[in-house]
């Protein structure tokens, strides 16, 4: 039996407050909790030197769910991960889960639409990323933007949702893209496991630094961005009122 329209959109409706319920009901009772236990860096690396592979994959899948929950911080998740595995291992795996976050929030995001992404985020943050669903350099622009330390990846990931970016694409520029970001994180967290205090403190007031410059760039790319968007739309309205 083929639904209707109406009840299409009370179905979807009825999906989208179900999702916003079971994320915040994550949030709540494993997210929370999670950020903590990863705080306790002694008994995070001890949890996962009993654990193994185990501990491993279920880190992965806490990567997993803070890239889907967007409120949950990852910054304590990776420099976790370089305290309790190495800065090398750690950032594979954190990766590893960011990639296949990304992926399933894309995905979620072309099936549910824009109402997904304001569960998360206030609608003028989303417009601010307008420009990504019209423009011809998008794969360069999503790259870049994630590559710039600071931005608000987690947002970038829903609004990638919002355009016809192929999933190839984003997997590979996801992958490449969160490097510097992440490895930052790792190496400093690599450095508290090796009480090399000193080093730690100088990774983190660098990466600091950088990212405040990241985030000035950032903001400077959306604004010219969307301006020269508006400027486009602007000549295609007096283009169409001269044809008429």
């Amino acid at each position: 039996m083929q639904m209707t329209d109406r009840q299409k959109k009370i179905w979807g409706i009825a999906t989208v407050i179900g999702l916003v319920v079971f994320m915040g009901l994550l949030c709540w009772f494993v997210g929370r909790p999670m950020i903590r236990f990863v705080s306790e860096p002694e008994k995070f690396r001890l949890w996962v030197d009993e654990h193994g592979v185990w501990g491993r994959l279920a880190f992965i899948g806490m990567v997993i769910l803070q890239i889907i929950v967007a409120i949950i911080p990852g910054e304590p998740l990776e420099i976790g991960a370089g305290y309790a595995f190495g800065a090398v291992e750690g950032t594979i795996l954190c990766l590893i889960g960011a990639v296949l976050g990304g992926a399933i929030v894309v995905l979620l995001v072309r099936r549910y639409g824009i109402k997904l992404v304001e569960v998360f985020f206030p609608k003028e943050k989303i417009m601010s990323l307008r420009f990504m669903q019209d423009s011809r350099r998008l794969e360069l622009l999503v790259f870049i933007v994630f590559m710039i330390p600071g931005t608000p990846k987690d947002l970038l990931c829903y609004a990638v949702g919002l355009t016809n970016l192929r999933m190839r694409d984003w997997l590979w520029i996801s992958l490449v893209a969160r490097i510097p970001s992440i490895i930052t994180s790792t190496i400093g967290g690599n450095a508290l496991g090796e009480r090399n205090y000193v080093f730690a403190a100088a990774v983190f007031a660098v990466t600091l630094f950088i990212s405040l410059g990241g985030i000035l760039l950032y903001r400077h790319i959306c604004r010219k961005e969307n301006e020269e968007l508006a400027r486009k739309e602007e000549q295609e309205d007096n283009h169409n009122e001269e044809n008429d």
